[in-house]
């Protein structure tokens, strides 16, 4: 089991089963970093403004890496995205599109709204965590992330 300097990550994704399945592959990939989960996009801004239930994480720590699913209900991932990149504080925060759409279209348009990976989940378990591992790899070993 691993721990990455504290770095906790956010998985925003209304599919509980793919936050199952993600969290799985966390496990078997060895990471132990907390991992939080929100539903929709409304719930990302109300966790990082620390607003309603998400009032307890007061005082602790901005996620460093947050995992984004575009198609969700209330505000959708580009929403999302756009409301990140426009925040001074949040802006530094690594976003990954992790999505089951691989069309042209949102690939473009996440990336100019300044996504900074964008991936499309896997269908088996197996290549969920040859994914995340690569992502953990990447993000929490290699790159040097900012404290936000």
């Amino acid at each position: 089991m691993k721990e990455h300097n504290g770095v906790i990550i956010l998985v925003a994704d209304d599919d509980l089963d793919d936050q199952f399945m993600i969290q799985e592959s966390f496990k078997e990939a060895g990471l132990t970093n907390p991992l939080h989960f929100v539903n929709d996009g409304e719930e990302v801004v109300a966790y990082l403004k620390r607003q309603g239930e998400y009032s307890k994480f007061t005082g602790l720590p901005l996620p460093r890496l947050i995992f984004l699913d575009l198609n969700m209900p209330r505000m959708d991932g580009r929403e999302v995205l756009k409301a990140l990149k426009s925040h001074p504080e949040w802006r530094r925060i690594p976003v990954i599109v992790f999505t089951t759409s691989h069309t042209e279209e949102d690939i473009i348009r996440t990336y100019d709204l300044g996504v900074n990976s964008y991936i499309t989940k896997p269908v088996t378990f197996e290549g969920l965590v040859k994914i995340i591992d690569t992502i953990i790899q990447y993000w929490l070993e290699i790159v040097e992330l900012p404290v936000v």
